[in-house]
């Protein structure tokens, strides 16, 4: 249950940092900052709308004055409606249903609801909560069509977007390889040619993590 989650936080973020706490780079200080955690990701482990608490996870998230992340792969609208964190983040992983198809390898076809669940991310916006659409590029698998992507992204109103290139670690490394991982400058040149069709300018980037970010104007 949510209530049993949140009381855990504590003892599994101190089981979480065992053995910094002898680092002599660690202050004190740090250390007991970082037995409080107030910054809560959901996401990594799955899909989260699936866990049938989590409106009400995130509500006693919330409460604790913490920020919560919620990241999710869209196909669950009437789940998300009910969540309220501090940054919803939807996932778009194709510019149309066939590419979605073919890459999610879904059991059905989710692909109306995953465009339900970003066309909400305008009215979130509105209300003033924070929102983000997460474009995720996979060499020679979805990075083609930023005119579709953007025309998506342009009908979301969605505040923020992020154009990231694949990362090889982790489970993917046992089904894509090394070449599907784009270069920050693939990313750099994805994105200027998705901006003539969209509100949004370029707000920040890092070259490290291969990611730009997006605001839309004003």
């Amino acid at each position: 249950m949510p209530e049993e989650i949140v009381s855990r936080i504590p003892f599994l973020q101190k089981k979480a940092l065992g053995g910094y706490k002898v680092s002599p780079r660690v202050t004190k200080e740090k250390w007991e900052e970082a037995l409080q955690p107030d910054q809560y990701a959901i996401s990594l482990a799955g899909e989260p709308t699936l866990y049938s608490h989590l409106p009400e996870l995130i509500d006693l998230l919330n409460q604790t004055g913490g920020t919560t992340f919620l990241v999710s792969n869209g196909t669950m609208p009437e789940v998300l409606r009910r969540c309220h964190p501090y940054q919803k983040y939807i996932s778009l992983t194709a510019p149309e249903r066939e590419t979605y198809l073919r890459i999610a390898r879904p059991l059905e076809d989710y692909w109306d609801r995953i465009l339900e669940s970003i066309s909400d991310l305008g009215h979130e916006t509105d209300a003033g909560r924070r929102t983000a659409i997460r474009v995720t590029l996979v060499r020679g698998i979805n990075d083609h069509d930023p005119e579709r992507y953007a025309r998506i992204i342009q009908k979301s109103g969605a505040q923020f977007v992020e154009v990231k290139a694949y990362m090889h670690v982790g489970y993917s490394q046992k089904r894509l390889t090394i070449k599907h991982m784009p270069l920050h400058d693939e990313i750099d040149q994805f994105t200027k040619r998705m901006l003539p069709h969209l509100s949004y300018r370029i707000l920040g980037e890092n070259t490290l993590s291969r990611v730009i970010c997006l605001e839309r104007d004003s």
